[in-house]
């Protein structure tokens, strides 16, 4: 009799998966589930089920329920950290990247699936506390602690003027992020709605208040 676990034989010369299409598969089908039917209709056996994979393929990726939601939400910052590693090389380049930084992070968590995770968190169901503790570990502080240790880099530049980087990481995300996932949450705006007008007028009103006039080598320190 045919074990479940074991990996459907494939035809002579057909190529493996790639790892990336792997685990892309089990994060869509992890959030997918998590969307459907809450925490606990995430569970090992549909996961590996809804993607299309042995669970054996599914542990070489994560080894419970808990992994499988922490890659799944932190697929979202990772997608966003490749904008913030650039620094400015000349104080005029400050703003534009911050506001391509910002852009970025809008772009994942105001996707329809982001607001969708964020609803299911306004609700009660079991297992709300395991998921709602991987979203803040996951999602929320290292978005956060993205946009403060860039932040803090352009300060060691020389670009900016000291200052509290994770309040004023906060402040941005405030004013960017939390007001349209609001309205997103309730219905007032669809997922995905354009935010690029926002985060130019919020950078633009901090940044009077962060950057100094001196220059230095951003390359050397």
């Amino acid at each position: 009799m045919a074990n479940p676990n074991e990996e459907p034989l494939r035809a002579r010369g057909r190529p493996a998966t790639p790892e990336t299409a792997l685990r892309a598969a089990l994060v869509q089908a992890t959030l997918a589930l998590l969307l459907d039917g809450g925490y606990a209709a995430a569970t090992v056996d549909a996961v590996a089920k809804r993607a299309g994979v042995a669970k054996k393929t599914l542990y070489r990726f994560a080894a419970n329920r808990d992994e499988l939601v922490a890659q799944a939400v932190s697929g979202w910052t990772e997608a966003f950290q490749p904008a913030f590693v650039q620094d400015a090389g000349q104080r005029a380049a400050v703003a534009p990247l911050l506001e391509k930084g910002l852009q970025a992070i809008a772009q994942q968590v105001l996707s329809a699936e982001a607001v969708g995770m964020f609803r299911l968190l306004q609700s009660e169901f079991p297992g709300r506390e395991g998921l709602l503790d991987s979203y803040q570990r996951n999602g929320i502080q290292r978005g956060r602690a993205t946009v403060a240790d860039w932040l803090q880099r352009q300060q060691q530049c020389g670009w900016l003027r000291e200052r509290d980087w994770a309040q004023t990481s906060d402040l941005l995300l405030a004013m960017t992020i939390a007001e349209p996932l609001r309205q997103m949450t309730l219905g007032l705006l669809p997922p995905g709605s354009a935010n690029d007008e926002r985060i130019a007028a919020a950078v633009a009103l901090v940044m009077p208040g962060l950057l100094r006039g001196e220059n230095a080598d951003c390359a050397a320190l």
